[in-house]
């Protein structure tokens, strides 16, 4: 068995400071969900270690902003937009249509939280799991190809803590049949986020592939928009409670960088990372826990299945 990894950085490490001495000069990136709180900082540290940075969005004209910003701040030409509704499979189909050429870093960044009503997608699958897990899981795949011609080329899969409240129901994943819970929906789909990054690393270890997923801390940006306006308080709290407390975005932004930069993860795959160390493995969970990676998200059998279902309901 082989050991954690562990990297020099700790919790309070900025985007900026793990990428520093990198250099992404002609290479290529997406980052979804880029408009707005992490997404933004790890488009912008992986701009301005020279890379050819796409963000892909739901609302162009604010991710046109933004990126006109990050290349005001590096110096950057080459940061651009993409439109992308991870919800809507035809709106990946067209992303996918759309892309020429290599592609050296994909981030799955974007995701939805803890939506309060049961919600479906346009094909028809629970809102969280269809763009948290569906919707990435379709733009991987449909660039399958650009990944492959680079010969080295990474996925990082933003998952989170909330991954513990619950595993991949493969019974019920859209609640057909069981009560509908927020955070537990939410916790199924940051759960297939690990599970993708274990079976895309051995589906794909030919092409030399790798595919990780991380928690990034507690950070409060949109993601939170579905949530009372008291959560900011009840979340730093709970993380006061746990030992630790919450991050900026630049610091929420760094091991996502870490994982699709760093040379210390080259060769690395289908594991969970937390504070840029490789995260242990816990078999329970109590409330005020955010550390650790539940066993159910690393388990390769897990893993094969859902990669299979996932293909079929994509098509």
């Amino acid at each position: 068995m082989t050991s954690p990894i562990a990297t020099p950085f700790g919790s309070e490490s900025t985007a900026a400071d793990v990428i520093a001495g990198v250099d992404l000069g002609g290479k290529t990136a997406i980052v979804t969900g880029a408009a707005s709180g992490i997404g933004v900082e790890t488009a912008r540290a992986l701009a301005g270690a020279g890379a050819a940075v796409t963000l892909a969005v739901r609302d162009t004209a604010t991710g046109n902003h933004v990126a006109a910003e990050i290349r005001e701040s590096t110096g950057n030409p080459s940061v651009n937009v993409g439109a992308l509704d991870l919800s809507d499979l035809s709106s990946v189909a067209a992303f996918v249509r759309a892309w020429s050429g290599p592609l050296d870093i994909l981030v799955n960044n974007a995701g939805v939280m803890a939506v309060q009503e049961l919600t479906v997608s346009p094909s028809g699958h629970e809102l969280q799991f269809a763009t948290n897990h569906l919707g990435h899981f379709a733009l991987a795949t449909g660039l399958h190809r650009a990944l492959a011609s680079v010969g080295s080329a990474r996925i990082v899969s933003v998952s989170s803590s909330g991954h513990l409240r619950s595993p991949v129901v493969f019974d019920d994943i859209d609640f057909a049949f069981r009560d509908y819970d927020p955070f537990g929906a939410y916790g199924q789909s940051k759960t297939a986020n690990v599970l993708f990054a274990v079976e895309a690393t051995r589906q794909w270890a030919d092409d030399g592939i790798t595919s990780n997923a991380l928690m990034p801390g507690g950070i409060l940006t949109p993601l939170q928009r579905h949530l009372p306006p008291d959560y900011g308080q009840q979340a730093e709290e709970r993380f006061r409670r746990a030992g630790s407390r919450l991050k900026t975005v630049e610091q929420g932004a760094a091991t996502s960088v870490l994982l699709a930069t760093s040379p210390l993860l080259d060769g690395v795959g289908g594991r969970y990372f937390e504070d840029f160390n490789e995260a242990t493995v816990v078999h329970r969970r109590s409330e005020t826990t955010i550390a650790g990676v539940a066993p159910y998200a690393l388990d390769p059998a897990n893993a094969e299945r859902l990669w299979d279902l996932s293909l079929k309901l994509i098509q």
